[in-house]
């Protein structure tokens, strides 16, 4: 039996930690975000951010609820692995490696952009050398992710803070400088400025400043207690980034006001030469790839003053931009790893560096994608090919959701939706109806809006398809079920730290926390335990027939111990389990929660399961995965039990 030790190779990341790398990555977004969006809103900008708040308000919610449930990466994939089966699980994952690579490349693009505000770099402002600096930037962090970069939570918090304190304190100057609310009121004429077909796209466009909600439910399998802290976090990321968001496109809009290309004077765009086009915004047009500089320059700053302030948040911005290109690597080469790791991408994806113990390959295919994204240097259509893939995502994570409202209702949910109503014995989420409705209806409109998606989004979906149901013929595999790649032998040496998941079973009226916490100190705190009471049914007897007391008292028993557990703060899932063979019912259970080791404890059981009783037998025998026995062996006064200490036996 492994003995657990701790070196500080485990992180167990709390609400601090999940808030500043959620916010790092939504908050980034305002970077590049609001030109893009204000090109097409125009005056209606503000409202647009707003409204699209609302869906990813209701998204994070859905996103929360799953995450809770299933504390892993893949995020919508993994969501709908438990709802439906593999098929739907890689349509929303490839939709999601669809995203991560425009997030590299987007968040690549702008930081040149960003550091153009010092002197000397005015080039990087254009073609070819914003081209140039986002590709050395998908170079230079490729290279140092297949050497082993990785996230740092206290740095991740500082930035965090250092830019939510930056925007919020542009906020305050922009509406003691430049805040004109009747300029906001009168620049709007809704069907001219903007059109309604601006206005459908640009709620859709709208979405890409709420890239990074996939984040919530990567780190969840970081968190302390996700049931507790996921939901926590979202609520704070809500609360901040809708806020910001607001208060930025506010402050914008009235420091770079909506144009009239015709009579520049009668809009106070003095100064302004523009063709093409009648109405426009220098917000979406001449700083649309750097609008948060374009903010500063037009808050009536002047001399040292404007100079510090826009190399201030240059710099601040090209670094956080620099984070979440970071950021985008490692979440793709999660998703990717958990892909290959459920086969439904080649092992290649999960292959590991000799040296540096990476994913080199997927980091290296992944980038050369999203340098290819940066070599066309189109934001706009960057940015349209990420709503594509966003909503497809978001869709599917609130349908799963929704499913599993409806195929397992009484699976323990320790994060559950507000608004929910009963249909047919069901508590349906609304908010994830409206939510996903609400996504479903602004992919239709990116699909039917802009033709590069439908040249690249739907070519790429269906080519992600094909391949992968290939790839599962080839290896002889059933498209629609789940499967793992073989663990890697260990090497010579290895000693292993902890578990991940133990099956703890129950059995009669065991109430203590003692076994779970046994369990738990073999898997750590961030592990799962799933405890689950069994149930003997005679054979005289059907299995759903009769012993309601019984089942009552071991639904009894398992709200107690989930009681006790999350007083200690252990992660815990449970269920009852009816069967007339105890061993072989438990074997199915561990099969099906890959559990890594089975903690079975003989000092509340029956007495024909005291000590090895044919249960733990049947274990011991079939052994699905590492089984713990813990028994009271009084076999003399020197034993750990005459010391009162159970004695564990291990296999």
């Amino acid at each position: 039996m492994a003995r657990l030790t701790e070196h500080g190779l485990r992180r167990a990341v709390g609400v601090p930690g999940l808030f500043a790398t959620a916010y790092g990555n939504v908050g980034s977004s305002i970077y590049y975000a609001l030109g893009l969006v204000a090109a097409h809103a125009l005056g209606l900008t503000p409202l647009v951010f707003m409204f699209a708040g609302g869906l990813f308000v209701l998204t994070a919610k859905t996103y929360a609820e799953g995450a809770a449930m299933f504390p892993e990466a893949g995020g919508a994939s993994s969501f709908a692995r438990h709802a439906f089966n593999e098929v739907v699980s890689f349509f929303a994952g490839w939709a999601l490696t669809l995203d991560y690579i425009l997030t590299i490349a987007i968040s690549a693009f702008f930081v040149p952009h960003y550091l153009s505000a010092f002197p000397g770099l005015h080039g990087l402002t254009h073609n070819p050398g914003d081209i140039i600096g986002g590709l050395i930037t998908v170079a230079v962090l490729a290279a140092l992710n297949i050497r082993g970069l990785g996230e740092s939570a206290k740095l991740n918090l500082l930035l965090a803070l250092v830019d939510l304190t930056t925007q919020l304190l542009l906020v305050v100057i922009g509406f003691v400088l430049v805040l004109n609310p009747s300029l906001l009121i009168d620049q709007v004429h809704l069907g001219t400025v903007p059109s309604w077909s601006q206005v459908i796209f640009a709620l859709s466009l709208a979405m890409l400043a709420y890239t990074g909600i996939e984040t919530v439910s990567n780190m969840a399998e970081e968190a302390r207690d996700p049931g507790r802290d996921v939901p926590k976090a979202v609520n704070l990321v809500l609360f901040a980034v809708l806020g910001i968001y607001a208060g930025i496109s506010v402050v914008a809009l009235s420091a770079l006001p909506v144009c009239d290309s015709l009579h520049p004077l009668a809009h106070g765009c003095t100064g302004v030469v523009r063709h093409g086009h009648r109405f426009f915004t220098q917000l979406g047009d001449t700083f649309q790839n750097d609008p948060v500089l374009g903010i500063i320059e037009h808050l009536g700053l002047h001399g040292t003053l404007l100079h510090v302030a826009q190399y201030y948040v240059g710099a601040l911005a090209a670094t956080i931009l620099f984070i979440a290109t970071n950021a985008g690597l490692i979440g793709i080469s999660r998703l990717s790893w958990s892909l290959a790791e459920h086969r439904q991408l080649p092992s290649l994806f999960a292959r590991l560096h000799a040296n540096f113990r990476t994913p080199w390959f997927t980091i290296l295919f992944f980038s050369a994608l999203a340098g290819v994204l940066v070599l066309w240097g189109d934001t706009n259509v960057l940015g349209n090919l990420y709503s594509f893939g966003a909503m497809l995502s978001f869709t599917t994570a609130h349908v799963a959701v929704i499913a599993l409202r409806v195929k397992d209702p009484d699976r323990e949910r320790p994060y559950r939706m507000p608004g929910n109503v009963r249909i047919r014995g069901r508590l349906i989420p609304l908010t994830a109806v409206v939510g996903g409705l609400g996504t479903f209806a602004a992919w239709i409109s990116v699909v039917v809006l802009k033709g590069e998606t439908r040249l690249v989004g739907i070519p790429w979906m269906v080519l992600g398809l094909g391949a992968y149901f290939l790839y599962r013929r080839r290896q002889g595999l059933d498209p629609r079920r789940q499967y793992r790649i073989p663990r890697a032998e260990r090497p010579a040496g290895f000693q292993a730290l902890a578990y991940r998941t133990a099956l703890v079973p129950i059995f009669g009226g065991d109430v203590s926390a003692q076994t779970l916490s046994s369990a738990a100190k073999l898997i750590g705190y961030q592990g799962v335990v799933y405890a689950v009471y069994v149930l003997p049914v005679p054979s005289q007897l059907s299995l759903d027939a009769g012993l309601e007391e019984e089942e009552a008292a071991g639904r009894s028993v398992l709200e107690t111990a989930r009681i006790k557990a999350r007083r200690e703060r252990i992660r815990i899932h449970t269920d009852l389990i009816r069967t007339r063979n105890p061993g072989a019912a438990l074997v199915d259970e561990a099969e099906r929660v890959h559990a890594d080791v089975v903690y079975l404890s003989t000092l509340h059981a029956p007495a024909t399961e005291q000590r090895i009783g044919p249960t733990a037998m049947y274990l011991l025998s079939r052994r699905p995965c590492r089984v713990i026995v813990e028994t009271d062996n009084r076999v003399g006064p020197g034993s750990a039990s005459a010391r009162g200490q159970p004695a564990p036996v291990g296999t």
